[in-house]
């Protein structure tokens, strides 16, 4: 199937973008037997690491230019999907990624993209960023283009079974994040939010299962169109305060992204809580909480409830201070979070820099 897609894209010589862990897991392996099966030549780089520097996306696009690659294939979780969207940016404009951070900073198309996510959390198959870590400055940033769209994901749960649960939790929770955020944005409008609404459903009903039982296939299935799901709304609605508030912990402490969402998310969905009370009510009702002849801010505190019951039932206890965030942290922390605009412009409730302190502390 894979070599008809790229065919379909009218190219022939994929760049397969993947990182250290799955090459080695076989996958690399696997996927040049399928390739070779169909006669198509194609090129590797694996060099992808959790939370990825900038430079991996010029090194992949120098690699891919070196060997005319005119295709790129990511396989893998959100770190591999977004370095391979980059790439494919990179070899057809001129210039490092660097010059493309912010909004629509992109000239021109770059080569055809398709998108095999190996985890259910980022929703990076269908959105138009990619995030990279900007060492040198603690922080992180991305490239925001429509052009960054992939052309075709391919979803299959097989390539999910394998993963730990503590993966399983930390990146289904960050799809639930984007579902919920997006939900909530100022920006939802009635298609975002039938997208954002079901992936709640399907991702609050099966995560747990996909956690502690990891081989259920029909879990590990709807957990991938959940994430789908989460990244259609996010792509289209925008996220809010908490991934603003995440990214400082991610570039200062190395707080992997769905780990520093989760810890972020019940406390900002408390602050914001007053600015979207029947929008929340509707999350707590999509996560199946019994609402019955409860008034709306009641059954809207029971989302903020229900997102801890599944934080707690995936096992993770993660708070700020195990990463060595220190409470004197909390004002650079915030500041850093001040300058990711875009989802404080989203957020259902207006936030100064005080509530991001007050919010770390909650976190803490």
């Amino acid at each position: 199937m894979l070599g008809a897609q790229i065919r379909e894209q009218r190219a022939s010589h994929p760049l397969i973008v993947m990182d250290q862990n799955l090459a080695q897991r076989g996958l690399q392996e696997r996927i040049a037997e399928i390739l070779a099966s169909e006669g198509i030549k194609h090129t590797v780089y694996d060099k992808v690491e959790p939370e990825p520097p900038i430079e991996h996306a010029d090194e992949g696009a120098r690699i891919a230019v070196k060997n005319q690659c005119d295709i790129v294939v990511g396989i893998g979780g959100g770190s591999v999907m977004d370095t391979a969207k980059a790439i494919a940016v990179l070899a057809a404009n001129k210039g490092s990624a660097t010059d493309y951070l912010g909004l629509n900073k992109v000239p021109k198309a770059g080569l055809p993209k398709i998108m095999i996510p190996t985890t259910a959390g980022t929703g990076s198959e269908v959105t138009f960023t990619a995030v990279f870590i900007r060492k040198n400055l603690k922080k992180k940033e991305g490239i925001n283009s429509p052009y960054l769209y992939p052309e075709l994901a391919l979803l299959d749960p097989e390539l999910t079974v394998s993963l730990p649960p503590a993966v399983t939790a930390q990146t289904g929770l960050d799809a639930l994040c984007h579902a919920i955020e997006s939900y909530t944005s100022i920006n939802a409008s009635p298609m975002s939010e039938m997208f954002s609404l079901q992936a709640i459903s399907l991702i609050s009903a099966n995560l747990r299962t996909c956690v502690h039982n990891g081989g259920d296939i029909s879990a590990r299935e709807n957990m991938l169109l959940g994430s789908l799901y989460a990244g259609i709304g996010l792509a289209n609605a925008g996220v809010t305060a908490v991934h603003s508030l995440s990214y400082p912990l991610g570039g200062g402490f190395g707080v992997g992204h769905g780990l520093a969402n989760t810890i972020l998310l019940a406390p900002v969905m408390t602050y914001n809580l007053p600015g979207a009370l029947e929008k929340f009510a509707d999350v707590a009702e999509a996560m199946g909480e019994c609402t019955d002849g409860l008034p709306v801010r009641e059954v809207a505190y029971l989302a903020v409830d229900a997102v801890e019951a599944l934080i707690e039932d995936c096992g993770i206890t993660s708070k700020m201070k195990d990463f060595g965030v220190k409470e004197e942290d909390f004002p650079a922390l915030a500041d850093v979070a001040a300058t990711v605009a875009r989802p404080l412009e989203n957020n259902p409730r207006k936030i100064t820099k005080e509530d991001m302190i007050a919010i770390y502390a909650e976190a803490f």
